[in-house]
């Protein structure tokens, strides 16, 4: 019997390590990297592109019907593209980053990125970052973790990186969006890695999967 893919769901807040964590385990064991974040900004891009209405929930909605993507993997990693088309510097704009709120809150959106996101253990084995995996995409998986770190930690770590962005309210967008909302999953392991470095963080969840693995393993 075919061995079924595990996902690694990494959920939390905006700045908390997610994409840089994610990465490094999934190169650590191997496993397929997926940035559900990009694929909400792939859609966002393409809006712009279309000249949508982004204030408009109807109008988004619409274009699902009739934008023409593909899931890919390549080089270990899935991303969307759009009639052949990987946006991948285009999606990291300021324009695009502005848009991308006003597309996630879209009900239809959220129920087709969960079918395409789900779709992607075809890839095999994963680690997925955003901000439901644990809670919406894939709630049966036993590896759940949500990383967190204090305001004032997280916002030292955008100004760092050139960023400003006001945290607070990123926040309470993303955890009182009607269609799932930001929260700590069931069976979520909580990482607050306000005082560890990022090298801490990775060998910590590190640590947590493979024991998790190894479980697995002596009960099969």
């Amino acid at each position: 019997m075919k061995k079924k893919p595990v996902v690694i769901a990494i959920d939390g807040t905006s700045a908390s390590g997610k994409s840089t964590n994610s990465k490094r385990v999934a190169a650590a064991l191997d496993y397929t990297y997926v940035d559900t974040g990009a694929m909400y900004r792939t859609l966002a891009w393409y809006c712009i592109q279309q000249k949508v209405d982004v204030d408009d929930p109807k109008a988004i909605a619409e274009v699902l019907k009739h934008w023409k993507t593909k899931l890919v993997c390549a080089n270990k990693a899935v991303y969307l593209t759009v009639d052949g088309y990987h946006p991948a510097t285009e999606i990291r704009t300021s324009a695009t980053s502005a848009v991308v709120p006003k597309v996630a809150a879209v009900p239809a959106v959220r129920a087709w990125m969960k079918k395409r996101q789900r779709e992607c253990v075809e890839f095999g084995d994963l680690v997925m970052e955003g901000r439901d995996i644990g809670s919406a995409i894939f709630p049966e998986t036993e590896f759940k973790f949500y990383l967190d770190a204090s305001l004032d930690e997280r916002s030292r770590r955008r100004e760092a990186d050139g960023v400003i962005e006001n945290l607070a309210e990123r926040d309470r967008r993303d955890t009182q969006r009607a269609t799932s909302p930001l929260m700590i999953s069931l069976g979520a392991t909580v990482i607050n890695n306000s005082k560890m470095t990022p090298e801490e963080t990775t060998a910590l969840l590190l640590k947590e999967i493979r024991a998790k693995l190894d479980k697995q393993k002596s009960n099969s």
